[in-house]
């Protein structure tokens, strides 16, 4: 049984009534949840998985209390232009996590003929996270879907996405990454241009 801080209980398997969704007098959106025997977890309202510690700018979780880097909320909702713009300014900054979570919103929102290269435009990110963490073999496996997926609209790229560019960068990448290890890799080599 998974009790909320304030005493509340909420049930596994449990039919939970609407009122149930509203967070209890004492909770927050966020709360960090026990099981007997489990270690504590961070739920939303509706019982959710949620980590509501800070991050670090690889998206690494700090420990609860320390100071992070300003996340990106779970209701972001941007125009393409718009999530190109943010995702490019934080992959300049060396923040492809959080680029990552910018993209994804958008898959998750994009029409069915986009859906793919918005997915793809996120793996990308997800893929540059792993070679910040020094973790090759991700870095290498997610750059490689992430080409696969935005080449699928080389011949009619929307919202400006150079997929040209962003596939052959994201295929030589991965081969330097083979073939030298990531070591060699700059922050430069490691921020792609999103669009032509």
């Amino acid at each position: 049984m998974l009790v909320c801080q304030s005493g509340r209980f909420r049930g596994r398997g449990r039919v939970v009534s609407p009122s149930c969704l509203a967070p209890p007098v004492g909770c927050s959106g966020a709360e960090t949840v026990s099981s007997a025997g489990d270690r504590e977890r961070d739920r939303d309202v509706a019982g959710r998985p949620r980590n509501a510690r800070p991050r670090d700018e690889l998206g690494r979780p700090l420990p609860r209390g320390a100071a992070g880097v300003e996340g990106v909320p779970d209701d972001l909702a941007l125009s393409p232009d718009e999530t190109l713009t943010e995702a490019q300014r934080l992959l300049d900054a060396g923040r492809a996590f959080q680029a990552h979570e910018v993209l994804e919103s958008t898959w998750k929102a994009a029409p069915g003929g986009e859906r793919e290269l918005w997915r793809g435009l996120a793996q990308l990110a997800v893929g540059l996270t792993h070679a910040r963490r020094g973790n090759a073999v991700g870095a290498v496996e997610l750059l490689r879907r992430a080409a696969e997926r935005v080449e699928g609209y080389a011949d009619a790229a929307p919202h400006g996405v150079d997929v040209a560019g962003l596939v052959a960068w994201a295929r030589a990448l991965v081969v330097r990454i083979e073939q030298d290890g990531l070591a060699v890799l700059t922050r430069g080599d490691l921020t792609p241009q999103l669009r032509s």
